[in-house]
């Protein structure tokens, strides 16, 4: 069924339509249950790759490629969704891949020397699934949590999303533990993972267009198959055809300014080693029991939502300059995560989750201050993609040399964040210019 067949203009409104708040809390138990599939799995794709054979270059490689996709390709699918209206198509088959090709993980082990290159090829998919999947929920949820705030609308369900980011790695964990085996642990998330697609198959049955709640779009503003046109500068983009798409895309007319922290975030990115390398570390070394790497990442996502929320409300008072301590934690996560010491290497895991809390979060806020509100969705995009380059490019450089020097590695994140620090410096200066 397209969304064409369910969005009719006057789709939800009624004595029966859902109420916004319960629209917003199944929107977050979707993320919760969804939340759970891959973040589960990505706390064991370092020892899962490494099982199959993978060195440490090619877990760098994958987990940074796989980063990568769900960011770059957010270039694509953010204006897909508007130019074709697609909203919930694209939300359904981003969720959809997720939920097929994590528990298709747990087949790797039995197709004897292609399994390596098969859960590659899952993994990626999943990753690419989130890139689909992301600006259309958020359009989606943009509209509803209008009617009830859409700071509370938002911060709602991306407490329930960590719910399920923290619940995932500990049900891998526990299932690892009773079976001592990885795979059993991918097949059992097809659970939350049907679970997800069912809740946004009832979600969608109810609400087939959320723009009915929206309190600010105008009536033409649907979320239904009909493509929206997009004001923009110079024109639409739609009909500038591919050549005025690819200059959105690059981000024609931003700010130079922009440009200098969207390098800087890239660095940090680029910079901070991924979870698949220090799951690796810690397997290959034998600092932890297999079944304990997703519970050593279950506490990581406790620590980004701690990061998320402490570092926000610290942002909000003291500006950008809070954002120094981003380049200094990123340089700190090699020498402590990657130590031949278990205290030390848990250090590391909780700085590289604070870390991550902030570049997922609060690291994006600047970007609104820099750019003006007609443009920061396109600014977003090619935020993301800038960050996206560079995760693929830190992911293989960090795999690389840890099976070479760790001192090197150790050495090239410093002097990455170093130019970063400058790079956010400047930033943060002129802003602090254009506003005295």
């Amino acid at each position: 069924m397209t969304d064409s067949a369910a969005s009719a203009p006057t789709a939800g409104v009624g004595p029966g339509r859902w109420s916004a708040w319960r629209v917003v809390w199944w929107f977050g138990f979707v993320s919760l249950a969804a939340d759970m599939v891959y973040e589960g799995a990505r706390s064991m794709y370092g020892p899962l790759l490494a099982s199959l054979g993978a060195t440490a270059v090619v877990v760098g490689l994958v987990t940074g490629a796989g980063e990568a996709m769900a960011l770059v390709l957010r270039l694509v699918f953010g204006p897909l969704a508007d130019r074709t209206g697609r909203y919930w198509g694209l939300t359904i088959v981003g969720y959809g891949l997720t939920a097929v090709c994590v528990p298709l993980l747990a087949v790797t082990p039995f197709v004897g020397g292609a399994g390596l290159v098969l859960a590659s090829v899952l993994i990626l998919l999943e990753r690419s699934g989130k890139a689909v999947r992301s600006p259309s929920k958020s359009a989606l949820l943009a509209h509803v949590a209008s009617a009830v705030g859409r700071g509370r609308g938002f911060g709602v369900h991306k407490a329930l999303d960590q719910v399920g980011a923290f619940a995932g790695p500990l049900l891998v964990a526990g299932v690892i533990a009773a079976t001592g085996a990885i795979w059993p642990s991918m097949a059992v998330l097809a659970i939350p993972g049907t679970a997800a697609m069912l809740l946004l198959a009832v979600i969608r049955s109810h609400v087939p267009d959320p723009s009915v709640y929206d309190v600010d779009a105008p009536e033409s503003a649907s979320t239904s198959s009909t493509p929206v046109a997009v004001a923009v500068p110079g024109g639409d983009p739609a009909r500038r055809g591919l050549r005025g798409w690819f200059a959105e895309a690059v981000g024609s007319g931003l700010p130079r300014e922009f440009f200098g922290y969207a390098l800087a975030a890239g660095l940090m990115t680029g910079g901070l080693v991924t979870f698949g390398i220090i799951g690796y570390h810690l397997t290959v070394e034998g600092l932890v029991p297999v079944a304990t790497v997703p519970v050593v990442y279950a506490g990581a996502m406790g620590v980004e939502a701690l990061a998320a929320l402490g570092v926000g409300l610290v942002y909000d008072r003291h500006g950008g300059a809070v954002l120094y301590a981003v380049p200094v934690l990123v340089a700190l996560v090699p020498p402590l995560a990657l130590s031949g010491s278990v205290a030390l290497s848990l250090v590391g895991v909780a700085v590289w989750g604070l870390a991550y809390g902030v570049q997922d979060s609060t690291v994006k806020a600047l970007v609104a201050e820099v750019v003006e509100a007609p443009r920061r969705a396109t600014a977003y995009g090619v935020f993301a993609g800038v960050q996206g380059a560079f995760a693929i490019v830190g992911g293989l450089v960090s795999g690389w040399l840890y099976d070479r020097s760790l001192p090197v590695l150790v050495g090239v994140v410093a002097v990455s964040q170093l130019v970063a620090l400058v790079l956010l410096a400047r930033t943060v200066r002129s802003l602090r210019t254009q506003t005295v």
